[in-house]
């Protein structure tokens, strides 16, 4: 099939999806089978707007900073498909001549992609339909990790070592407030942050486990007894017994989905005054990493650069081969002790609307920290993280 082709990219950024679209665009060059190649900016936004940029027209050079580049580099969006819109769509991409679109993104873009592909099958218009995956959630189904969490994760734990560095100087309770509203992956990257036992984060909560009030300021009280000091990871979306997240006690925001804004920094403010209040302890602290997660500069993982570049061109070669009309790219570690990864095409209707969460043997029992399997599940994904030192003197010391 020869055609044009149209790539865009949804929902929030990360530090890699520009690996991914450009890993894309650079095989779809070579590929025989495409001919001009369409950047939507926005999203299906710019599809409507018939907001395009010539991507062949870009030169190389341009093309390899912008994939080092984090965030969006077409722009993004948070908006699915009506029928009604959907029309509107296909006629713009038959009067383009484009057989083969691409949608970057979590589980909301697989979904769009596959209705985009639905319709293209009722209207029996011949084209492919391609989701590459990212998501710093790291909550997309039929994955073992996806692009764009590695190097949050790598944010994470390195601004948690920060964190626990600070925190030992002047001692109290540090509180730092993740992204996850369901998920907890990002959260427990946290844990990479230890290099000594007495390092923190000491105590890590994520959705997947209930939280209660009396179960963390006695969680708070026995680490300040042990070391002196405590700084906890808590994801925004921790939940009560009633699967209520707590945050939403203290925020009436809304996002662009209706759900309850989670990183206006209430949470982390509220359990810090729930701390001074019951523990009498005067110096607690709280900070909400906030998006700033999500497009750090500098701090890319190597392997998360490099999956996410792969994703781009697998999709590209796996639309292309004709073996597929439709499908989403998944990435699935190999057993054995040395880290490898494999890319397969799925349908997407397993990666669409649904999301996975923290399997259970990465959390421990108490529901305050993960495991070492976690450790090892994360740590080849995150990549090594600086290494501290402090006096052999004080080693063990509060």
């Amino acid at each position: 099939m020869i055609g044009n082709m149209l790539i865009a990219q949804s929902g929030g950024p990360s530090m890699v999806i520009n690996q991914s679209l450009i890993g894309a665009v650079l095989t779809a060059k070579t590929s025989g089978k495409i001919v001009e190649i369409y950047g939507a900016l926005h999203g299906i936004q710019g599809i409507f707007d018939e907001d395009f940029i010539d991507l062949r027209a870009e030169p190389e050079e341009v093309l390899l900073r912008v994939a080092q580049t984090p965030s969006s580099a077409l722009g993004s969006v948070r908006r699915k498909p009506t029928p009604e819109d959907c029309k509107a769509i296909f006629e713009i991409l038959a009067r383009r001549n484009i057989r083969y679109f691409f949608y970057i993104g979590g589980n909301d873009s697989a979904e769009t992609a596959n209705i985009i592909a639905q319709e293209a099958e009722r209207q029996g218009y011949d084209m492919c339909c391609f989701h590459i995956p990212k998501t710093i959630d790291n909550d997309l189904l039929c994955n073992d990790h996806t692009p764009g969490y590695g190097s949050a994760g790598r944010f994470v734990a390195c601004a948690v070592r920060g964190d626990d560095l600070d925190n030992r100087a002047l001692g109290g309770v540090k509180i730092d407030v993740i992204m996850g509203r369901n998920a907890g992956f990002l959260t427990a990257a946290a844990a990479l942050a230890k290099q000594d036992e007495d390092d923190g984060p000491h105590l890590v909560y994520v959705p997947e486990r209930p939280f209660t009030v009396d179960r963390f300021v006695a969680d708070v009280a026995q680490c300040m007894e042990t070391y002196g000091r405590c700084v906890v990871a808590v994801s925004e979306g921790i939940r009560g017994p009633d699967g209520k997240a707590i945050a939403e006690s203290f925020s009436t925001e809304t996002d662009a989905h209706g759900n309850v804004q989670l990183t206006s920094g209430a949470l982390g403010e509220n359990l810090a005054a729930v701390i001074r209040e019951r523990l009498k302890i005067k110096r607690v602290r709280a900070d909400t990493f906030g998006f700033i997660q999500r497009c750090f500069v500098g701090i890319t993982s190597e392997t998360d650069a490099a999956e996410a570049r792969q994703a781009g061109e697998e999709a590209v070669k796996a639309a292309t081969s004709g073996e597929h009309r439709s499908g989403t790219i998944t990435i699935n570690r190999q057993p054995g002790e040395a880290y490898q990864v494999v890319y397969a095409v799925a349908p997407l209707v397993s990666v669409a609307k649904h999301t996975r969460e923290l399997p259970a043997e990465y959390i421990n029992e108490a529901g305050n920290n993960v495991t070492d399997a976690f450790v090892a599940y994360a740590r080849p994904i995150v990549g090594e993280l600086p290494v501290t030192a402090r006096f052999v003197q004080l080693k063990g010391r509060s």
